[in-house]
């Protein structure tokens, strides 16, 4: 589905209820099927979300994972622990293009039995589950850390545990802490100390134990560029969230104050509000939350303002080249943009095209980061149900908020 939104101004003041995290959700799902006796509330109605769900609770001998990159990292390694399983992971044909050879490699040096279908780093997997007795694996650090967290989640029902070397300088250590800190949580022993981080085994308890996930930062951010893009004085309340917080993009904290925004925590809710304007060349390194440069780059091309934002590196690994997408979008807009292979440099540019159609080359993210600048000029975006993969009611969302969108 094709949508148009014409340029739009929003009410000055609003509310929004944001469901719970992906990143979040799909860690406890993966250690409630580790240890059932975990209760989670407020989990995420994101496509991705849904389809860990179904996968941890089937009994069929292939499954299809889709889009869902987090999905298949993390059941990937559940897999491989599963004694008796005999599974088949698969994926869309994006999918089919994303490597995984680097945590295929690590599963196996601790004993796991994973081989391919088609190419010898990607997709589709069989993954014959067994008993992983080894503990000791190392990793170039700078891999996503979807990867560090799948081995990390499966480690403490390893009979040894898991002592995780991580060589170099760490990506998004912000997801391996969420990680860690669940772990905990839970009460499962954990130490990350320089670059080695241990989990220790843990067996199964009898208590029940209640966790509730926090809403989506990633999403969030959406709406900090829409209040970017606002006149001063405008302000949306979002829930439910946390002051400290276990998702590393909740550094649109602090990042969108340059832009003028304050936040501030009320009970289980953040208000945004646009108390100042700037103008000024922003930079940032991305490296703890690569995904919200979409958004940031966007807002910083809705207000016409330079930005170089760097840490880019694992977007050419998305459900897209990330950086790639944004590149062609933003000309498309009338923006000047140049890209490396882990940063971007985007050029101030007062003059927005009209009636541009925004590709989102199945990629949720290039969707709602597009979306504000219907604030700025009247824009198609192609393809718009993409959303589903993280965030459901998104255009729902806008309309409440006053966007004029139609199909």
């Amino acid at each position: 589905m094709n949508i148009k939104l014409k340029q739009s101004s929003i009410a000055s003041v609003s509310s929004i209820t944001i469901t719970g995290s992906k990143s979040e959700s799909n860690r406890l799902l993966l250690l409630q099927a580790l240890f059932p006796e975990i209760s989670i509330e407020n989990l995420s109605n994101s496509d991705d979300t849904n389809v860990m769900q179904y996968a941890l609770q089937t009994s069929e001998d292939s499954i299809d994972i889709h889009h869902a990159g987090t999905a298949m990292r993390f059941l990937t390694a559940y897999f491989a622990t599963q004694e008796h399983r005999n599974v088949v992971l698969t994926g869309s044909s994006r999918m089919k293009e994303r490597p995984i050879k680097i945590l295929v490699d690590a599963l196996n040096a601790l004993g796991a039995d994973i081989s391919y279908f088609e190419r010898n780093d990607c997709p589709p997997l069989q993954v014959r589950g067994q008993k992983l007795i080894k503990d000791k694996v190392t990793l170039n650090a700078n891999v996503s850390s979807q990867y560090i967290s799948a081995l990390l989640l499966i480690a403490p029902k390893l009979k040894n545990g898991l002592e995780l070397t991580l060589e170099g300088k760490i990506t998004s250590v912000s997801y391996i802490n969420m990680t860690l800190d669940l772990l905990n949580q839970i009460g499962v022993k954990t130490e990350f100390t320089d670059n080695v981080i241990k989990v220790f085994p843990e067996m199964s308890k009898d208590d029940t134990q209640t966790l509730v996930v926090e809403s989506d930062w990633s999403s969030a951010s959406y709406f900090y560029s829409i209040i970017a893009l606002s006149p001063v004085g405008t302000q949306i309340s979002l829930s439910s969230y946390k002051q400290n917080s276990l998702q590393g993009d909740s550094a649109l904290v602090t990042i969108y104050k340059d832009f003028g925004i304050e936040t501030s925590f009320d009970n289980h809710s953040i208000v945004l509000r646009k108390t100042t304007e700037n103008f000024e060349s922003k930079t940032y390194n991305l490296n703890d939350s690569p995904d919200i440069a979409q958004t940031i780059a966007v807002t910083c091309l809705g207000l016409g303002i330079e930005c170089h934002l760097s840490g880019l590196h694992t977007l050419k690994i998305k459900e897209t080249d990330r950086l790639e997408a944004l590149k062609i979008e933003i000309e498309k807009l009338g923006g000047q943009i140049n890209i490396t292979e882990d940063s971007l440099h985007l050029e101030s540019n007062k003059n927005l095209n009209e009636n541009v159609s925004i590709d989102t080359y199945n990629d949720h993210r290039m969707a709602m980061a597009f979306a504000p600048l219907a604030l700025k000029t009247t824009l198609q975006i192609n393809d718009s149900d993409v959303v589903s993969k993280s965030f459901p009611t998104f255009w729902d969302d806008l309309k409440t908020l006053g966007f004029k969108i139609s199909e």
